[in-house]
């Protein structure tokens, strides 16, 4: 038996095949290869050996091996020939995904992004209600987060990064704002209702234009402008006639709107250079586990060393109780987030917004059921009205970056 000797060159830019150009030689082995316009029809049987073996000059070229009997070479287009599809098998074509099978994968991610984001508010809560130490409950979460985090890459469940000093002091920012904004959010909820923290925690279409508009010169459009206004209107209402207001929980949940949308504003002026593997979910777990540095001396020097069992049983809370609903509103906390990251990867900004405030009116109706928190019809009708203007904020913004774009 003969052998033939290819090689095997990297891929290069080829030019759309024509209808003529395909042609198979009749060989033992049989080569798919793109020639030129100009030699259709003169080059296809001349140039052959005794051998068997065409001594034709080939252009370099890319070829993959398909899954075939007959051991076929084909070159590998930049667009799928559409003269040569006869031509290649069918265990060759590309397998094409089931449109309902996505659908109802994005379903299913919607759908634990809702469950999860609820669980963690009860169970957060929950805990809350019993131990009285917002920063020290935030420092746990962190911490389950950055042991989740070293488990997936311990063990390339997920790539871990290859991180530059650079790259570390442009995230540096982003994950003080969010450890700030994770830390408000707990101090909101251990003073107020969730639903009342959630309602507040609307308003943050308005911080994000202002803060654009201060720091980055986007200035917004009368008709975004408009659509603030029942996010104001709804959350003052729903603010006067809160039974659980006080004015501790007011400001953090206003402080947590500020520096969420602080993040935002940062991410976009650090210009953080990505490698490949920095994407959402790798960019996440980095801030979780700065945060968690970042946050547990500061838990330790305002609240001193409260989680230990020994402290706990003093105060006369159920150790055990205490430590599995933490643990579990960690865990959920840190899933909802990854989750809301898939979805992100999945579906477009706008979409991605309007699921969110979804996700806020699913969170404000589970805990007013599972908590019993009293509800006028003024503050639900104040409540209403923000979310709806949240909505609205979305919708407006799509229509506004159409023209930016065509």
């Amino acid at each position: 038996m003969q052998s033939a000797a290819f090689t095997f060159s990297p891929s290069l830019p080829l030019r759309n095949p024509s209808p003529n150009s395909w042609r198979r030689p009749s060989l033992s082995l049989r080569l798919h290869a793109k020639h030129s316009n100009n030699n259709n029809n003169s080059n296809s049987t001349e140039g052959v050996n005794s051998n068997g073996v065409s001594s034709t000059s080939f252009t370099r070229r890319s070829w993959t091996l398909l899954p075939s009997s007959s051991f076929k070479f084909r070159p590998l287009p930049s667009s799928p020939p559409r003269a040569a599809e006869n031509a290649v098998p069918e265990s060759a074509a590309a397998p094409v995904e089931n449109p309902l099978f996505k659908t109802l994968e994005l379903g299913a991610l919607f759908g634990l992004w809702y469950l999860f984001n609820i669980y963690f508010n009860i169970y957060n809560k929950q805990v809350l209600k019993a131990f009285h130490y917002p920063v020290t409950v935030t420092v746990v979460q962190f911490a389950v987060g950055t042991v989740l985090v070293a488990f997936m890459w311990g063990l390339n469940l997920y790539k871990r990064p290859k991180l530059s000093g650079a790259m570390l002091g442009a995230i540096l920012p982003l994950a003080a704002v969010h450890t700030l904004g994770n830390l408000f959010t707990n101090m909101s909820l251990g003073k107020v209702a969730v639903s009342f923290t959630h309602t507040i925690k609307a308003m943050e279409p308005f911080f994000s234009v202002i803060l654009s508009a201060m720091f980055l010169g986007e200035f917004p459009t009368p008709w975004v402008v408009g659509s603030l206004v029942p996010i104001v209107g709804g959350v003052a209402l729903a603010s006067v006639t809160e039974a659980s207001f006080n004015w501790a929980g007011f400001w953090s949940a206003m402080a947590s709107n500020v520096t969420n949308q602080s993040r935002n504003v940062l991410s976009k002026k650090a210009m953080v250079k990505k490698e490949d593997s920095m994407d959402n979910i790798t960019l996440f777990s980095i801030i979780t586990v700065m945060s968690f540095f970042l946050l547990a001396p500061v838990a330790i020097f305002m609240e001193g060393v409260k989680f230990t069992p020994a402290y706990l049983q003093s105060a006369g809370v159920n150790v055990r109780q205490l430590y599995i609903r933490s643990l579990l509103a960690a865990l959920c906390f840190h899933a909802y987030q990854q989750v809301s990251y898939m979805i992100l990867q999945r579906v477009s900004p706008v979409t991605h917004s309007v699921g969110n405030c979804v996700k806020r009116v699913v969170v404000i109706v589970s805990s007013v059921i599972f908590f019993q928190t009293p509800v006028s019809p003024v503050n639900a009708f104040g409540t209403a009205i923000a979310l709806a203007g949240v909505f609205l904020y979305s919708r407006v913004k799509r229509i506004k970056a159409k023209p930016k774009t065509a």
